[in-house]
């Protein structure tokens, strides 16, 4: 095993010789809309920010009681087919049943992927001098799962046009970082990736540090958070660097190669920013400010988990 458990470190990497397995499992819990997509992107997610390419995928679905139809069962199976197509993923098998005391489906994702050794990329790879890139925005997974779980609360706050827009950062920008990671790698040295999701971009760069024992100096000004994005989660009162944020992505990118790799996701027409520098130093993030620094607060659990209590 060259990748166990552990803070950031959201794979398991194991060794067989020239080529390595990367494996995830990932349960999905708030959404309760377009669950089989989410399913397969979610764990594609950290499958790629190992340089890896992800294969085969195993799946658990626990239907609730008195709530499953044929539809529902139809639709799910859609869902999880369309997008394990998109991405070039087989799937394989899993397990399905009805289960007691559910009031929604839940769906658990096994994935696997594939890398040559030599290509392997993990949080620990992190070096002083490193810059930090963040592409698209925050918190493109908060907005998604606030326009559709919570639609009725925001008809008065967001216009119809505004709504349905909200909705659709689903697959716009879309929660899926595929194609943002492996533009990077191809285009330079990418020495680690990491995907925010439950606890946003903060909770995100906190994890990146702990798993590379390094220190992270970062611009939270330059986080781009979209008009739309910043509306919804004012609306709730919620910080939006520490909303669910899956749909953008982290790298820690060598400075000989910062141009190449923003050249290349700019090409790609994906949207990509600077917003710190990897320094040597204990794990921790440190916010810069034009007075100085301060040691950036994490988020004890995700913003968004308030509007669920």
């Amino acid at each position: 095993m060259l990748l166990g458990p552990g803070i950031g470190l959201d794979c398991a990497v194991l060794d067989f010789g020239t080529t390595c397995l990367v494996l995830k499992t990932e349960p999905i819990t708030f959404a309760s809309q377009q669950l089989g997509w989410y399913a397969v992107q979610i764990a594609a997610n950290d499958i790629v920010t190992t340089g890896a390419l992800p294969k085969w995928m195993l799946l658990t679905v626990l239907l609730p009681e008195n709530l499953t139809t044929p539809q529902l069962v139809d639709d799910l199976s859609s869902q999880v087919f369309d997008a394990c197509r998109s991405l070039g993923i087989a799937f394989i098998g899993g397990h399905t049943e009805i289960t007691h005391g559910l009031d929604r489906p839940i769906l658990v994702t096994t994935l696997i992927g594939e890398v040559d050794k030599e290509k392997l990329i993990t949080p620990k790879g992190a070096r002083p001098g490193d810059a930090v890139m963040l592409t698209k925005g925050v918190p493109i997974e908060g907005t998604a799962l606030l326009a559709r779980e919570f639609s009725e609360k925001l008809t008065g706050e967001l216009s119809p046009a505004e709504l349905a827009e909200a909705k659709c950062y689903l697959f716009s920008p879309g929660i899926s970082v595929f194609k943002d990671a492996l533009t990077a790698v191809q285009a330079g040295l990418v020495t680690a990736m990491h995907d925010p999701t439950e606890g946003g971009v903060v909770t995100a760069l906190w994890e990146l540090a702990t798993a590379c024992q390094h220190s992270i100096q970062v611009d939270l000004e330059k986080i781009p958070v979209s008009a739309l994005s910043a509306k919804i989660c004012g609306f709730f009162g919620l910080d939006p660097l520490g909303t669910i944020a899956s749909g953008s992505l982290l790298l820690a990118v060598a400075p000989e190669s910062i141009s190449s790799v923003m050249n290349a996701l700019t090409d790609a027409s994906i949207a990509a920013v600077e917003i710190g520098i990897i320094r040597a130093g204990p794990a921790e993030v440190i916010s810069r400010t034009d007075i100085g620094h301060r040691k950036l607060a994490n988020f004890s659990r995700d913003e968004i988990a308030r509007l669920f209590a």
